[in-house]
């Protein structure tokens, strides 16, 4: 998987598509549909230029306000488009992925869709030895339990015996792992790669219980169709 840090935008003008149930993080992919008239305006602007499309997440009581411009959190995620297909109807389907935190502070607001003025978050440079306990402890909590056969759960351990850093992979547990989109804003929102980890290791032993209760209800039930 390419990280897509490569990818060239202007940040002072990326298209908004706020949602009020979606948090992404940098080297996650997340599928889209693609329906309202002003959305499809947006991907096939973005589809026309850099492909870029910064994910935003509504604050309560977005409900009233929806088709306006409701508030948003101010940190995003910028993302590329990796693939799309149009449908004949003007929909689309596309994959997007995350490529770089950002903080909105401007909109224009002059099309039917929003797009942000950005900068671009940065991250203090963390050495992969300052993680290796934390490193070590995700790896220990998904060498446990049931949940420790799951197809995905061995591919987290793949990726955390590689090389890729450990706040790579921590971002990914998050986006894969955390259903509670406050939560995940708040880990989308820390720019210190350390603290990150450090806050994700508690909020995943927490929902241990959680997935393996899961994964024994989907073995019951494919047991009862045996």
């Amino acid at each position: 998987m390419t990280d897509g840090s490569d990818v060239q935008f202007d940040p002072s003008a990326v298209p908004l598509f706020p949602l009020p149930n979606v948090v992404l993080f940098p080297r996650a992919v997340l599928p889209l549909h693609i329906f309202e008239e002003r959305y499809k305006a947006m991907t096939a602007d973005a589809l026309a230029g850099d492909g870029v499309i910064a994910m935003a997440l509504l604050r309560p009581g977005w409900e009233k306000c929806y088709y306006a411009a409701p508030s948003i959190e101010p940190i995003v995620c910028v993302g590329r488009i990796l693939t799309h297909e149009k449908l004949p109807d003007g929909k689309y389907n596309f994959l997007l992925q995350g490529i770089a935190r950002g903080r909105v502070v401007g909109e224009d607001r002059s099309r039917p869709y929003r797009v942000g003025q950005l900068e671009l978050l940065a991250e203090p440079d963390v050495m992969e030895i300052d993680l290796e306990n934390e490193r070590h402890r995700l790896a220990c909590m998904l060498s446990e339990g049931i949940c420790s056969n799951h197809p995905v759960v061995k591919q987290f351990r793949q990726m955390l015996s590689s090389t890729m850093p450990t706040a790579e992979v921590a971002d990914l547990l998050a986006f894969n792992f955390i259903d509670d989109v406050r939560v995940k804003q708040s880990l989308l929102a820390e720019t210190d790669p350390r603290r990150r980890v450090e806050r994700l290791i508690p909020i995943l032993d927490e929902l241990r219980p959680i997935l393996e209760s899961a994964v024994r209800r989907k073995m019951k039930s494919a047991d009862s169709m045996n």
